[in-house]
């Protein structure tokens, strides 16, 4: 693997999960690294779901989307708060 595709993957990461976190409101202390894993974990669930589903690769809203889902798990299940409401502020 060069460090131009590690780079790339890295980036791509950081900006979709960065804009999961952008989607959904409340605050969200996580580091770069979480930031990145979450944005990487919702292009593989995107990707998952578009080669089943339509054959392809996820592209940028399918990416988004399986980040947000991930994103959104995560509070629900692992921190135990809402999406929305007064819970949703609470860390």
């Amino acid at each position: 693997m060069t460090i131009g595709i590690l780079l790339a993957i890295i980036l791509g990461g950081l900006i979709i999960g960065a804009l999961a976190r952008l989607a959904l409101p409340g605050p969200d202390p996580m580091p770069i690294w979480a930031t990145i894993l979450l944005g990487w974990a919702g292009s593989v669930m995107g990707g998952v779901v578009s080669w089943i589903f339509l054959g392809r690769g996820p592209g940028i809203f399918l990416s988004l989307a399986g980040a947000i889902l991930v994103l959104y798990l995560y509070r629900r299940f692992v921190q135990h708060r809402p999406i929305t409401g007064p819970g949703s502020r609470r860390l």
